[in-house]
C-alpha cells in the first residue's frame, strides 16, 4: 500500500478527532446527553481518542497499530450507538469513515 495514502489516512483521522473533540466540543457534550450517557463516559471516550490518535502519528508502527485499533474499537461503539437510537445513516458515516481509515492505517502499517 502506498505510504502516502497511509499518511494521508492519519492525518484526516487525526485532524477530524482534535476537531470535533476540541474545537466542536460543545456538539459532543450535546450529543452525549442526547444519548443519556454520562459525563465520565465521555470524558475517557475524548480522552481514549486523543491518546489513540497522538499514537497513530508516531514513528514506531507498534504505537500506530494500537493508535489504530483503539480508534476502530471506539467508532464501533459509536456505531453501535447510532443504531441503538435509529440514527439515519448520514449521521452514521462519521464514525464509519473514520473506522475504515483506522482499518486501512492498521493494515497498511508495516512491522
Amino acid at each position: 500500500m502506498s505510504m502516502n495514502l497511509i499518511e494521508l489516512a492519519k492525518i484526516l483521522v487525526f485532524s477530524s478527532v482534535l476537531f470535533v473533540w476540541v474545537v466542536r466540543y460543545h456538539n459532543i457534550v450535546a450529543e452525549f446527553k442526547s444519548y443519556h450517557y454520562p459525563e465520565w463516559l465521555r470524558d475517557l471516550v475524548g480522552i481514549t481518542k486523543i491518546t489513540c490518535v497522538v499514537m497513530i502519528m508516531r514513528e514506531d508502527v507498534f504505537f500506530v497499530k494500537l493508535g489504530a485499533v483503539g480508534i476502530m474499537v471506539l467508532m464501533f461503539a459509536a456505531l453501535l450507538t447510532h443504531v441503538k437510537v435509529k440514527n439515519p445513516l448520514p449521521k452514521m458515516l462519521p464514525s464509519m469513515t473514520l473506522f475504515a481509515l483506522s482499518a486501512l492505517i492498521y493494515l497498511g502499517s508495516n512491522g
